[in-house]
Parts: C-alpha cells; structure tokens; sequence
C-alpha cells in the first residue's frame, strides 16, 4: 500500500482540527454522565417517596449500588458512538471526494487503498479514545453518586465484586467488538455511494433499519454483526449484564450467542473492507 504513512498522517491532522472528531469524542461520555445525573435525581425521589410510606423494596438497594448505573452509562455512551462512528465514516471518504481533497492524496503518490486503510485506522482510533473517556467519565460519575460493591440483601452477597467486574469486562469486550465493522460499513458506503448527503443516510438508515427488525429475523440475527452492538433496541450482551451486575437471577445467557459475538464481527469487517477495495477501484475519482 503505497502512502499509507502519508494518508494516514494526512487523516489524523483532519481529525485533530474538525469538530465532528471531537464530538465523536466527547458526547458519548457527556450523553453518559446527563444520564447518570438523572437517574440519580428520579431514584432519589423514589427512595424518598417509599421510605415516607414506609415501603422499602429490593429496588432500593440494588439501586444504591454504582455498577449497574455504570453500566447502563455505558450502554448509552456506546449506542450513540455506533451510530456517530457509522456516520463519520460514512461521511470520510464521500465528502473528501466531493471537495477534490482525494485528488490531493493520491497526487502525494497514496493509492486507494491505503487510503482507504488510513481512514478506517483514523476513525477506529477516535473511537478507541472515545470509548476510553466514556469509561472514565462514567465511573468517576457513578462513585460521586453512588457506592461500588457487592449485591447483598439482608446480609447474604447476592453477587460479588469479582464476579461483577467480569462480567462487566466481558459485557464491554462483546460490545465493542462489532463497532470496526460498523465502521467498515459506513466506509464501504461512503465509497458506493454519489455524495456525502447520500451516504450518511444510506448507512445510518440501514443500520436503523437492521437495528428495528433485527427482532423479525429470529435466529438469524445471530450471524448480523448489529445484533451485538448496544443501541436503541439493545439486545447485546451488555444489557443482560446491567441486570447480571443489580443481582437479578432471571438473566437467561446462551453461550452460543456469545460465541458468534465473538466470531461475527471480525469476519464481516473483513468482508466489508474487501468490498470496499473492489469498489473504490472501479470507482472514478
């Protein structure tokens, strides 16, 4: 791949110096924390109206607990980073070649496909940093508010501290695995698609789409690399673990499922960026 250090070093002084980097960056873990904040000032309302009637309820102590508020600040944060990191992508290389900027790059003797690789590496950084201060901002939030530490009831550890920071690490780790291809897909569109306009739609719509009937496929919404990613109808593993982690026991796991969160995704990035070569080389720029 001929200029790819060049491409690459081109794409990281764009991201450093536009607003949409850094709001992929940064509303996550804003996002995040105006959720936390909430949910603390509805629960302290709750907990206030059911100690005035006398009325405590296993809601109450699981509530006081900071994991699963960290979790669930971490659902949202990563459900709004899927759809800005598919738009951001999608936007790359589409708008680049609206504006003639390509022709620039590839004058500075980079051919497609390393730029091409340079865009997809440049934008799975931003996401890289982003999920990073998502965590951070998340946790420093739910430790303000709330105490880290095991579940227990009436004296008896429902769940421990060990237990649910690995299933927490486990939540995030199949959670993120399908965003590089979620990111593959809203390149390979960018490259497919007639203008910038055209393509941030066309990638954000479909992944809407595949996100609101993902429910009607059944069992084949297993082998989609979307059906993993936390979003707006959350069916990853990462919701079960925002119950897991509050110490609810009707939390039904299939390994299966599990197993295809960790082998989908990496294949159907190497599919979207092999498809993506194929068309950006009979693509006229």
């Amino acid at each position: 791949m001929n200029g790819f250090a060049i491409a690459l070093t081109s794409e990281l002084f764009i991201a450093r110096h536009t607003f949409s980097s850094k709001l992929i960056v940064l509303a996550p873990a804003v996002l995040s924390v105006l959720q936390t904040l909430l949910e603390s000032i509805t629960e302290a309302g709750v907990a206030t109206r059911n100690n005035l009637l006398s009325n405590p309820s296993f809601d109450d102590v699981v509530n006081l607990n900071a994991y699963g508020h960290f979790v669930d600040g971490i659902k949202t944060g990563l459900t709004v980073l899927g759809l800005l990191l598919v738009a951001q992508a999608a936007y790359s290389f589409s708008y680049d070649r609206d504006t003639g900027l390509i022709r620039h790059i590839l004058i500075r003797r980079a051919s497609k496909p390393a730029l091409v690789f340079a865009k997809l590496l440049q934008i799975n950084l931003i996401g890289f940093i982003s999920i990073l201060l998502l965590i951070i901002t998340t946790y420093v939030t739910s430790s303000l508010l709330w105490e880290f530490g095991a579940i227990i009831e009436d004296g008896f550890e429902l769940i421990s501290e060990e237990e649910i920071l690995t299933e927490i690490t486990i939540g995030l780790q199949l959670a993120i695995l399908p965003l590089p291809a979620a990111i593959a897909f809203g390149l390979l569109v960018s490259v497919v698609a007639q203008s910038a306009t055209q393509a941030i739609t066309t990638a954000l719509g479909i992944t809407i789409a595949i996100d609101i009937f993902k429910t009607m496929l059944g069992d084949y919404a297993d082998y989609v690399y979307a059906r993993f990613q936390p979003s707006l109808i959350d069916a990853s593993y990462l919701q079960d673990v925002s119950r897991i982690v509050r110490g609810y026991s009707d939390v039904l796991i299939n390994e299966s499922v599990l197993q295809l969160n960790l082998w989908i995704p990496i294949p159907t990035l190497i599919i979207f960026v092999g498809l993506t070569m194929i068309f950006i080389h009979k693509k006229s720029i």
